[in-house]
């Protein structure tokens, strides 16, 4: 990810009124442990941020394993398995079993990243593109208060 855009984030997230928006930096055994329970390669954009700010929110909320407050309590393998569950009989295979979901809409739909790193989120079984990248879901959707 740009230096800019990290610098933005932690000029937000490490406020003090901002406390409940960030999480616990991930840990490179966190991080290797729910690749191999998922099967899948975390994109190196979502690596980067999960170390530094946990699952925190940048425009909207970013699961890893220990999130901000106001994020919830379910981790990026909770969400892919809940996924992968509830869509089994709806998408294919490939689909489901190599992306892994990184947030939820406010309609409670599943917001993805696909082997090659672009995100997608899943609406009623019919999954739409919404960036060409990690950084580039953040760019378009992280604005400071």
């Amino acid at each position: 990810m740009k230096d800019s855009l990290i610098e933005r984030l932690k000029a937000f997230l490490l406020k003090k009124e901002q406390q409940t928006l960030l999480g616990k930096p991930a840990s490179p055994e966190e991080i290797t442990s729910a690749q191999q329970q998922l099967r899948v390669q975390f994109h190196q954009d979502y690596v980067q941020f999960i170390k530094m700010f946990g699952g925190a929110y940048a425009g909207l909320a970013i699961h890893a394993f220990s999130n901000g407050s106001s994020i919830g309590n379910e981790t990026v393998v909770d969400l892919t398995l809940a996924f992968r569950q509830q869509f089994k009989d709806i998408l294919s295979p490939n689909s489901l079993d190599t992306s892994y979901v990184i947030s939820m809409d406010g309609g409670g739909n599943p917001i993805l990243i696909d082997p090659s790193g672009r995100v997608f989120i899943c609406d009623h079984g019919t999954i739409q593109l919404l960036a060409n990248s990690f950084e580039l879901l953040i760019e378009e959707n992280f604005y400071e208060w």
